[in-house]
């Protein structure tokens, strides 16, 4: 294998990055994510243990080495994104969604020890519908606006 510099290979190739170092929507990761997992939706993902009954910093530091939040983090467009890692507290973060949406992807108490990533990918699908609005946040705009 021939290693190259970018700059040397500017010079015959049009060099241009995927996505900035944050340039994906919500949406974007969102789809990616799902678009690997149905990539994958024969094998068995690991699930994460209880995630419910977790303290915030403890179900925050969850990992396991294949679960569908890992799918996520192998990814070069994803990791280039700004995926940092593959714990249930990144995957909060990077995908813009609360505990309640990843629970429903990565908890045991859903699938037993493992799930499908066809299963994971639909979990994933079923974020992108518009989010509905919750009481307390209907009741905060009234009184904002």
């Amino acid at each position: 294998m021939k290693h190259h510099t970018l700059e040397q290979l500017q010079t015959i190739a049009q060099i241009e990055p995927i996505f900035g170092a944050h340039g994906m929507t919500r949406r974007q990761r969102l789809e990616r994510w799902a678009e690997l997992l149905e990539g994958v939706r024969h094998r068995h993902l690991d699930t994460l243990h209880e995630t419910e009954f977790q303290f915030s910093d403890e179900r925050n530091a969850l990992r396991s080495d294949y679960s569908p939040i890992t799918v996520a983090f192998r990814d070069p467009v994803l990791h280039a994104a700004g995926m940092e890692n593959d714990t249930y507290g990144e995957a909060k973060r990077f995908f813009e969604i609360c505990d309640e949406e990843l629970h429903d992807i990565v908890c045991y108490c859903h699938f037993g020890t493992t799930v499908s990533a066809a299963a994971a990918a639909r979990q994933v699908r079923g974020l992108l519908s518009e989010r509905p609005q919750s009481f307390w946040s209907a009741v905060a705009a009234f009184f904002i606006a």
